[in-house]
């Protein structure tokens, strides 16, 4: 973080305010550091416009890797114990497959959970900075950061567009 940079708290009663001031936001040069709600709100994740998750490629990578394992797992063991398959082929497909589909399933799952543990930067040990209790009852807190001199523009825009400044502290 540059040292000539300052984040201020804007504290707002309406979800449709703060996500009034999140769309205002994105059109000047200030930046939004973080948005804090009560509620999951789709107004507010609206207006925030999210990139597209990537959890879904982990979980099509652990399901082909599992595809994969799974079918070379049941090829090996057949190979390596030497069954007597009465004349059939060692390496039958269709039951190999059935084995490779359960461990697409199997490692697709494990794949999610990695994935959703990664994107989401799971754990989060202690609370997070800027933090006020009010975003766990009835208030919005949006963060933005400006450089030093823009400051008490900031300030007015947040202000005139109703919201109640929290002085931010940096850690």
């Amino acid at each position: 973080m540059p040292a000539d940079t300052v984040s201020i708290m804007g504290i707002f009663s309406s979800e449709h305010t703060a996500a009034s001031v999140i769309d205002a936001l994105r059109e000047t040069p200030w930046t939004i550091e973080r948005v804090h709600s009560p509620i999951p709100s789709h107004v507010i994740e609206n207006a925030l416009e999210p990139p597209k998750s990537r959890v879904g490629w982990f979980t099509l990578a652990g399901g082909i890797i599992g595809f994969f394992a799974g079918f070379l797992l049941a090829a090996f063991t057949a190979t390596r114990w030497s069954l007597i398959v009465g004349g059939k082929p060692v390496v039958a497909l269709v039951p190999f497959f059935i084995v490779g589909f359960e461990f697409t399933i199997l490692f697709a799952v494990f794949g999610n959970v990695l994935g959703l543990i990664s994107q989401a930067r799971l754990p989060r040990f202690g609370t997070q900075a800027h933090y006020d209790e009010r975003f766990s009852g009835d208030r919005f807190g949006v963060l933005a950061r400006c450089s030093a001199d823009e400051q008490d523009q900031l300030t007015h825009f947040l202000e005139e567009n109703g919201a109640e400044i929290k002085p931010v502290s940096e850690r």
